[in-house]
């Protein structure tokens, strides 16, 4: 267990901060060396998606939602067990949480604005009333993200209102869309119920986004998974084997192109 490069008080502030606006950034935390290594082993990633389901176009014009593979360089705990990471996720899910997603999105030149959306919908929506955080969307990219790239613009604290107060609270002018521009090494800590949507890459490079999901212990969404090869649990932390717990082990990830074995996240917007 390594040791968090930020104090408690300063994980108790970003916390706080998640919790008041729907997200919080933790500036420079990931090193840019194992981002690069990302990017690079990316690339063939997203051009074999596009030749194989760029008819897609369940997130808009343009842009990909591509599943990483649970395996170097992208199986990388350095990441997804960093400690002031953890450390702000436990205290807005709980200490047992679960890690349910590894993933990309990736707008293109010629992409367009999202409709404004959430990535869940309330638990009991009967009732009118939010809840505090269940399900979290850690956010990375793989490449510094400026207003011409296609930056994450969100509606502070929407999360914890119902989605049609928060898009009347828009209307009126009460809350905005902010874009939120990321450095390279930049992490952001997302409620995925806060109002967003993505925007149009108007440059000639590609800007993906990683997306690692952590949920409280009791929560199962289906449509989202990490396939975890066998001769690779062995190696991992007991801590990254109770995380991964509710995900599929399989014996190779060598199947990915059969569609009943991949991921299914069509429906992601609520």
């Amino acid at each position: 267990m390594s040791q968090a490069r930020h104090t408690s008080a300063q994980m108790d502030e970003l916390a706080h901060a998640a919790q008041r606006d729907g997200f919080c950034v933790i500036k420079d935390l990931i090193p840019k060396s194992l981002l690069l290594s990302w990017r690079e082993a990316f690339s063939p990633l997203l051009e074999a998606h596009i030749a194989r389901e760029g008819h897609l176009k369940n997130r808009g014009a343009a842009r990909y939602y591509v599943t990483l593979p649970f395996k170097a360089p992208f199986a990388e705990p350095r990441i997804y067990e960093e400690e002031t990471l953890l450390g702000v996720v436990e205290r807005l899910v709980g200490a047992d949480m679960t890690m349910v997603q590894l993933a990309t999105d990736t707008p293109l030149l010629g992409s367009d604005y999202q409709d404004v959306h959430r990535d869940t919908p309330p638990l009991f929506p009967e009732t009118g009333k939010e809840t505090p955080a269940f399900q979290l969307a850690v956010n990375f990219p793989l490449v510094d993200i400026t207003g011409e790239n296609g930056p994450i613009e969100i509606a502070r604290g929407t999360h914890m209102l119902s989605k049609a107060e928060g898009l009347r609270r828009l209307e009126i002018g009460e809350v905005a869309l902010e874009p939120v521009p990321m450095e390279l090494g930049d992490v952001m800590v997302r409620d995925v119920r806060g109002l967003h949507r993505g925007t149009p890459n108007r440059t000639r490079e590609p800007r993906p986004m990683v997306v690692i999901g952590y949920s409280r212990r009791w929560l199962f969404r289906p449509e989202v998974s990490i396939r975890v090869p066998r001769e690779s649990l062995a190696q991992l932390s007991e801590r990254a084997k109770r995380m991964l717990r509710f995900n599929p082990v399989v014996d190779s990830l060598d199947s990915l192109d059969a569609p009943d074995e991949t991921e299914v996240y069509q429906a992601f917007a609520y």
